[in-house]
């Protein structure tokens, strides 16, 4: 993370010694028994930082926010003994009807739902602000699936059982709009951000360093995140379509398939909270607004075009090398003693005052070569 991000999530635990993804170190690797394995490694560095991260940072407002999303689902779902929902009710009222002519406490039960998920969604509101447009996109894309959820239960009440052509369209449309909130907009707003963010604060003419930063700001572990959260979605919105979906009396009222419903919809909304919050962890201390490249141009907020200095190439290999030429010709390079100074070839370091190299080694072939041969180019004829 950036220093800005990491202070500004560290809260409470801003005391402790930041974490960055490439501290991570695994006990054990997969690629040791199969090199073909190493994709795994990476995954699991980023699970196991984002599981230090939320043992860091999540506290009193993340679980207060999980509860009521529990009580939510548990409110919504069942009736504790009044058998509103297992009876069916009355399915020719509908709307402020049917609330109407619900018992006292199946009102009050479903009051207290719609109160428990209103603080559910306040609470990610107030506390991931840079997030706040794309939840409200993550919200209308959980709702669009529940609502083709309902629709293709209800000329088919054992979807997908004895469901026709017209109860999958509507599944199938239901998750376009999952697909393209959930990915299009939200998933490429923050990955557009966090390369900006990476160009723009984390430039430095040693390559290793930008690469560090780029690792440090992986999307991987949260973006299957995302997907996880897209799958949840369904399976809640299918589960708890499927058991009321019956024509009352309702004789095999299914307390396994409320129970799927719960537990699926409160991890979705443990998924949920998840997407918000990484990249307020990860570029909220910066004040980056999360939106795509489009988006900015559009708002007029585009990054203005800058001319970037020319990074050094081997010779040899092509590879990037630590030398940087600028825009006015004079060339830099990193001392080779242990401290960041940058100058140019054969001078004094302007921090421990060694002579900086004229040659250097290539990062990738280990070739040594002078370094005005890294910004040759070949001649025209």
């Amino acid at each position: 993370m950036d220093e800005g991000g990491t202070a500004s999530a560290a809260g409470a635990a801003s005391s402790r010694e930041a974490l960055r993804l490439t501290d991570v170190q695994l006990p054990w690797r997969f690629s040791e028994k199969d090199e073909r394995l190493a994709l795994l490694d990476i995954f699991l560095e980023d699970f196991t930082f984002h599981l230090a991260m939320i043992r860091r940072q999540w506290g009193i407002g993340e679980l207060a926010c999980l509860g009521l999303a529990f009580a939510g689902m548990v409110l919504g779902a069942w009736d504790l003994g009044i058998g509103e929902l297992a009876g069916g009710g009355d399915y020719n009222r509908v709307g402020l009807s049917g609330f109407q002519n619900l018992s006292d406490l199946s009102l009050m039960l479903a009051l207290l739902s719609i109160i428990a998920w209103a603080g559910v969604f306040v609470t990610m509101w107030t506390r991931y602000p840079i997030m706040r447009e794309n939840l409200v996109y993550l919200w209308l894309a959980m709702m669009a699936v529940q609502l083709g959820a309902i629709s293709s239960h209800s000329e088919s009440p054992d979807f997908p059982a004895g469901s026709t052509g017209r109860d999958w369209a509507m599944v199938g449309i239901s998750n376009l709009v999952l697909f393209f909130l959930s990915i299009v907009v939200v998933h490429r707003a923050v990955i557009e951000t966090r390369d900006i963010h990476v160009e723009e604060r984390h430039s430095h003419p040693d390559p290793r360093v930008v690469q560090k930063a780029w690792r440090d700001h992986s999307l991987r572990a949260w973006s299957l995140s995302l997907g996880m959260w897209m799958i949840l979605v369904n399976l809640m919105s299918w589960s708890g379509s499927h058991v009321i979906s019956q024509r009352p009396p309702i004789v095999d009222y299914s307390n396994l398939m409320v129970g799927m419903f719960v537990i699926t919809g409160f991890l979705a909304a443990a998924f949920l909270m998840h997407v918000l919050w990484y990249p307020q962890f990860m570029l909220g201390g910066a004040e980056d607004r999360i939106q795509s490249v489009r988006a900015r141009e559009v708002a007029g907020e585009a990054p203005e075009p800058t001319v970037k200095a020319e990074q050094g190439k081997c010779p040899i290999c092509s590879g990037s090398t630590p030398a940087v030429r600028h825009e006015s010709g004079r060339i830099e390079v990193p001392c080779s003693a242990e401290c960041s100074g940058l100058g140019k070839p054969g001078t004094p370091c302007p921090e421990c005052n060694a002579v900086l190299p004229i040659r250097i080694e290539c990062p990738s072939c280990s070739s040594n070569t002078t370094i005005v041969s890294h910004f040759s180019r070949p001649e025209a004829w």
